[in-house]
């Protein structure tokens, strides 16, 4: 009898899950690795909810169009219509799971409104719960699985072996103080669904674990990686405290920004106001900080209700998650603006994948924020994540025993890449060394400031020299917060490199010395407490 494909599935979110359940439902056997416990992921993070054609009155084709819109002309067409189209088929899933997407009296779902949708076509739950209520119902269906799950798991790099992925191998138990053992696992096929790359900026809606080791991986076994100068970062994270991501629902609500005299400035930069693309929005909310002084501008609730009493309970029960944090933090959102400012949110590059999630590498795939599928282009539309996780993750679980059983992969759409060289320009501000010893504050700073929201060549040829100097230091990591600073050390090159040769602003890449656009100085990281200034 032939023994069944075995997957490695690296990653817990609704990427990883779902290819993991949809790999057993085509006959693999599935081991999925996590890097912290199962439940852990960015999925539940997620507040917005999820983005699709559910109603009668929306179209596929007006989906499509916003999707392509927010992209600024880079997104594949295919790839989209691939999103939108099996989008609805995958929502129907999650609600089978048990996703208790938020409905009227009526029993219909509760529509939501988000920045550069053209109609109300996001769903919730639990108010800005979404993430949770997915991630919840996705690892339960897995539980009940035959699949096995291997947690504090890191992924310290991948099995080659004649040109093929064949496995991976761990750092598994790894704290502070306790050694972690290394295990090879081998595989007929790897899927990496390990997310984005948040943690190299200073100021970050991602988690901790959000350090590119699925990228990084990648990069190292040759896999091409595109679109990584294209770094999304999230117009209203609360300014006090922890970074705190007010989902961009508030606004579609009908809460505004407004400057620290009450103007409201987001028409200054898009006819959509406060509902453009979130990369406008973004550098109007820095544009708006220099004028001011670098101090946060305002999200201003207080409209959204006739009376405080009301808007209290409209906050408390819509957006429930926010508005503890907002609490939490000693503001009161129902009578008053709260201060907010950009943070570093969502990659749209990644590893390179034809439309079932394969790289250039055979036996390797990779699906969710880690992979570049070409849906999100230069800008990604808000609540097109976990749709493309959804999507994307079941096309990939549905092809990886037919795949391995041919043994055939597609030709190459592109040379692999090469991880980017240790040597620096020989140009460029401070490009002599004269910089402190790496350490992951110091990388999150650097990048922060040259390659954050508003970049130059000045500024991105100093972040190149500088980490090359870092790179250029041999370390030999052990523990797993030494493999993930050496992760993000390459991934950051990579990204500094990318965002060096697209000259011209697109998207969330912002150059200030393209002749065509005008330049909104950054000046945020002085107003979010509780984090170090850059």
């Amino acid at each position: 009898m032939t023994e069944p494909t075995h997957v490695v599935v690296v990653g817990s979110g609704i990427a990883g899950l779902t290819v993991a359940l949809h790999a057993v439902e085509s006959g693999c056997r599935v081991t999925l690795v996590t890097k912290d416990v199962l439940e852990h992921a960015n999925t539940r993070f997620a507040q917005g909810g999820i983005a699709g054609v559910m109603f009668e009155d929306d179209r596929l084709e007006d989906h499509v169009r916003d999707t392509l819109t927010a992209g600024a002309g880079l997104s594949e067409p295919e790839a989209v219509r691939v999103l939108v189209e099996e989008g609805p088929v995958r929502i129907r899933e999650l609600v089978e799971l048990g996703v208790g997407f938020d409905r009227d009296p009526s029993g219909a779902f509760v529509k939501g409104l988000e920045a550069a949708h053209s109609y109300p076509r996001i769903l919730h739950s639990g108010g800005d719960a979404t993430g949770t209520a997915i991630e919840k119902a996705l690892v339960a269906r897995l539980r009940a699985s035959h699949v096995r799950v291997i947690e504090h798991a890191f992924l310290v790099d991948l099995v080659l072996d004649g040109g093929r992925v064949r496995g991976v191998e761990l750092l598994i138990d790894d704290a502070p103080g306790v050694t972690g053992r290394r295990e090879t696992v081998a595989a007929d096929a790897v899927v990496l669904a390990t997310g984005g790359a948040g943690q190299l900026y200073a100021h970050t809606t991602n988690p901790p674990v959000a350090t590119g080791d699925g990228i990084a991986a990648a990069m190292r076994a040759g896999a091409d990686v595109r679109d990584l100068e294209f770094f999304q970062f999230h117009p209203t994270v609360l300014a006090i405290g922890d970074a705190f991501l007010v989902s961009e629902a508030v606004r579609g609500e009908g809460a505004t920004l407004i400057s620290t005299d009450g103007r409201r400035f987001a028409f200054d930069a898009h006819p959509d106001g406060e509902l453009a693309p979130r990369d406008i929005v973004a550098r109007a909310i820095a544009q708006q900080m220099e004028a001011q002084d670098g101090r946060p501008v305002l999200l201003d609730a207080t409209g959204l209700r006739p009376t405080v009493a009301e808007r209290e309970e409209f906050l408390a029960k819509r957006f429930p998650t926010i508005d503890r944090a907002v609490h939490d933090r000693g503001l009161d959102w129902a009578r008053n603006p709260i201060p907010v400012t950009p943070a570093a949110h969502y990659l749209m590059g990644g590893v390179t994948t034809d439309l079932f999630g394969r790289t250039t590498i055979p036996g390797l795939y990779a699906v969710g924020e880690v992979a570049r599928t070409g849906v999100h282009g230069a800008n990604r539309l808000a609540s097109n994540s976990l749709l493309e996780g959804a999507v994307f993750g079941a096309r990939t679980g549905t092809v990886l025993a037919a795949d391995a059983a041919s043994g055939d992969w597609p030709e190459e759409s592109a040379a692999p890449s090469a991880p980017p060289s240790q040597s620096a320009p020989a140009h460029g501000k401070n490009a002599t060394g004269e910089h402190g010893p790496f350490t992951r504050q110091a990388l999150q700073e650097l990048l922060w400031e040259d390659a954050g929201l508003v970049r130059d060549a000045d500024g991105l040829e100093h972040a190149a020299s500088v980490i090359a100097d870092w790179r250029a230091h041999a370390r030999t990591p052990v523990a797993e917060s030494e493999y993930e600073d050496e992760n993000l050390l390459l991934v950051g090159a990579a990204l500094v490199a990318a965002a060096l040769e697209r000259r011209e602003s697109v998207g969330a890449h912002f150059r200030s010395d393209d002749p065509t656009t005008a330049r909104p100085a950054p000046a945020l990281a002085e107003s979010i407490s509780g984090a170090p200034a850059c």
